[in-house]
């Protein structure tokens, strides 16, 4: 066989870019083989392979077989070259047959009068737009053609890039007084968005941002009269084949989906006020069995807030829920359950809520031993399913470890149950953070400890709660 680079330089005397024709002989060579796999042996990146494989299929070199994932086959490379061949001969006979046509249209020109020839409009009423560049064109035509109002729904992903690629141009959308109202989903951690819009684009009201739920689709909306719908919700702004359309029946379609969605949303600066407990409630509700989770907290009002909301979420869901008291005594997280609205006695009888002090499960008669307190958890959690329940949540105060000088216990266990446990309970191991500022070294302590679990929960200073991020933490790596 020829060497490569000969390969490449001959096929693209056929009419194939370098990259085409890359990418064709790695699918001649592997037979059939997935996106990845022709990449890898083409050298070509993933995205560039993605965005030829449909010029190539058109061609009739390749063809995807469904599938998941989808694979790729080339044509034979006889039949291949055949095909180019008569491509390039359909392409100089279509070049010959224009020439005549544009012969007889420039006589015709020099026979007639003066006057101008009617234009018609030449744009369709739908237009599948699959390359990126294309859609970020669409997109700026559009911002460029509105005089009255544009409407947007994506995610918060795309709603960035979006703010990124067109700010020069938002801004003059706005100072043409046109009206601008995005739809885009909750946001998950402190909302950036906002002061992004009133620093860097448009102070003022005339871009309005709501939130919902993940909307089912993304589309932009210009003057009630033309649509760039995207064919996915995954991927990052114009990764995926967009549909155009100034047909008047499907724009009125979106539009009545959006007021929906705008009726139904909730304004950015309401979600701002409000967003904690939402966000804490769809936090402590997605948690599924395995889930560890670090929580730091600076006041007891912002632990109850989150604890006794994540025990409640598997109460209600019939599963068991155990908290060590570490901070304070059992007797005081009783009285703050009950506070809250937690049926303590009831929750107690039935055998759904056990509250401990850490001695019971941590510290037993001043020491820290791993296995016994691995072996104790384990008991809980078949005591649990025994009983009928469905799973088994945990909170533990790890304020002891600091009191009785365990650091590296603490650790220890901790790595543990995030490496070894195959106990399928939820757990939240909660810290006051006031614990780390008596250490000599609280960042390294801090820091090995985030690592042992695999997501990090904080609260703000306020005394009820505060504001709320969640983060994942850097895996923790097997040695």
């Amino acid at each position: 066989m020829l060497p490569s680079d000969k390969n490449v330089d001959m096929l693209a005397d056929f009419g194939l870019t370098r990259n085409q024709a890359k990418v064709y002989i790695a699918a001649v060579q592997l037979g059939l083989a997935s996106v990845g796999q022709i990449s890898k042996l083409s050298k070509v990146r993933r995205e560039d392979v993605y965005r030829l494989l449909p010029n190539l299929e058109k061609m009739g070199l390749v063809e995807k077989l469904l599938g998941m994932p989808t694979k790729i086959r080339a044509t034979p490379i006889e039949d291949a070259l055949s095909i180019l061949i008569k491509r390039e001969q359909d392409v100089a006979e279509g070049k010959v047959a224009d020439l005549k046509v544009k012969k007889e249209a420039l006589l015709k020109h020099f026979k007639t009068s003066n006057q101008k020839p009617k234009l018609e409009d030449e744009r369709a009423n739908f237009a599948l737009l699959s390359q990126r560049d294309a859609i970020m064109s669409q997109l700026l035509n559009m911002m460029k053609d509105a005089k009255n109002e544009i409407d947007l729904v994506c995610s918060r992903t795309k709603l960035m890039q979006f703010i990124h690629n067109f700010a020069e141009q938002l801004k003059k959308i706005t100072k043409r007084n046109v009206k601008i109202r995005i739809v885009s989903e909750v946001p998950e951690y402190e909302d950036s968005i906002p002061r992004i819009i009133e620093e860097h684009v448009s102070p003022g009201n005339s871009i309005e941002l709501r939130y919902t739920d993940m909307p089912s689709s993304h589309y932009f909306i210009v003057d009630l009269n033309q649509a760039l719908i995207a064919t996915t919700t995954e991927g990052n702004m114009a990764d995926n084949p967009c549909l155009w359309t100034n047909n008047s029946s499907l724009v009125g379609l979106l539009l009545r989906n959006f007021e929906d969605l705008w009726h139904d949303s909730i304004n950015w600066k309401r979600i701002e006020i409000g967003a904690v407990p939402e966000k804490l409630t769809r936090f402590v509700e997605q948690l599924r069995p395995t889930s560890h989770v670090i929580f730091l907290y600076n006041s007891p009002e912002a632990k109850y807030n989150v604890l006794f909301n994540y025990l409640k979420a598997g109460l209600e869901n019939g599963e068991a829920a155990v908290y060590v008291a570490g901070d304070e005594d059992p007797h005081q997280i009783r009285k703050a359950m009950k506070q809250f609205g937690i049926s303590v006695e009831k929750c107690e009888k039935e055998g759904s809520l056990q509250i401990i002090e850490y001695k019971e499960i941590y510290i037993i008669d001043g020491k820290f031993d791993l296995n016994t307190t691995i072996g104790l958890w384990n008991k809980l959690y078949d005591e649990a399913l025994k009983r009928g329940f469905k799973g088994l949540r945990v909170t533990g105060e790890m304020a002891c470890f600091f009191k009785h000088n365990l650091i590296k216990e603490l650790i220890d266990y901790e790595r543990a149950l995030h490496r070894i446990l195959d106990i399928p309970m939820i757990a939240i191991c909660a810290y006051n953070a006031s614990s780390f500022n008596k250490r000599n070294d609280p960042i390294n302590v801090y820091t090995e400890l985030v690592r042992a679990h695999g997501t990090v929960l904080f609260t703000g200073i306020d005394h009820k709660l505060g504001k709320m991020e969640i983060r994942k933490a850097q895996p923790l790596q097997s040695t």
